[in-house]
């Protein structure tokens, strides 16, 4: 189990706040690593293994026309799956993984084109969401290795960027809160 993971289900628990995941080339190792925590079914939905393309579309509603023409592996279609597990598992979080750990391409990206989406219960910045739709944002990763070190940087990495947007997410509380005890200046 990651630091990430003890983090993340840490925080979650201490806020009161849910998590679900949506995973298809990590194959269930988000979820996995999220669950070793103890302590972790205070904060943890559940988890949507998609691996099939169609799957994103019927369980986590991925746009179907988005996977016709983009494929997988896109940062829309993470975003749409961060955001599609969080309404499907009832969660304030969703998160998501996407992309080729190989040892072949898909739908012409490169093995370790990957991307991650965090998807939560208020919007960032539209500068900083990377043009997802939503409280979520991706993060796009060109990763090196074999096919298990992909996978493992990946659940990083979406662990990594679930904690941003948690920290942002507390940073933004606070000020509201500041603004309101001084008469909103």
């Amino acid at each position: 189990m990651s630091s990430g993971a003890t983090e993340v289900v840490r925080l979650l628990t201490v806020r009161g706040e849910t998590l679900a995941v949506a995973e298809s080339l990590t194959g269930g190792l988000v979820a996995a690593e999220v669950t070793a925590v103890p302590g972790a079914s205070q904060a943890f939905r559940g988890s949507v293994t998609a691996y099939a393309t169609e799957l994103k579309h019927r369980l986590l509603g991925v746009d179907a026309t988005l996977l016709a023409e983009r494929g997988a592996v896109d940062p829309q279609v993470a975003a749409e799956m961060a955001a599609g597990v969080r309404k499907a598992l009832g969660a304030d979080w969703g998160i998501a993984t996407t992309g080729v750990a190989g040892p072949e391409p898909q739908d012409g990206k490169p093995v370790g084109t990957v991307f991650v989406a965090v998807d939560g219960p208020s919007a960032p910045d539209s500068e900083a969401s990377g043009g997802a739709t939503g409280g979520g944002k991706v993060t796009a990763l060109r990763l090196n290795g074999g096919r298990a070190e992909i996978r493992k940087e990946s659940v990083r990495s979406v662990l990594a960027l679930l904690l941003e947007g948690l920290a942002s997410e507390q940073t933004g509380n606070e000020r509201a809160q500041d603004t309101e005890r001084n008469g909103g200046f």
